[in-house]
């Protein structure tokens, strides 16, 4: 499993997703960018720092 904590990228948001895969912890970043933070594209630098802030979860 993989975690991800959105206020490590976008402080003040306490938004966190837990999925199987890393690319599962992106399509649901991405559309939560979207949705909360009105992003219609995420550049690949916010990837990348996403990427950089996804952790293992037993």
């Amino acid at each position: 499993m993989k975690s991800f904590a959105c206020g490590d990228v976008v402080p003040g948001c306490d938004a966190t997703f837990v999925c199987d895969t890393d690319d599962d912890v992106l399509a649901a970043v991405a559309r939560h960018a979207q949705d909360d933070h009105g992003m219609t594209e995420v550049p690949a630098e916010l990837v990348d720092q996403v990427r950089g802030h996804i952790v293992a979860v037993a």
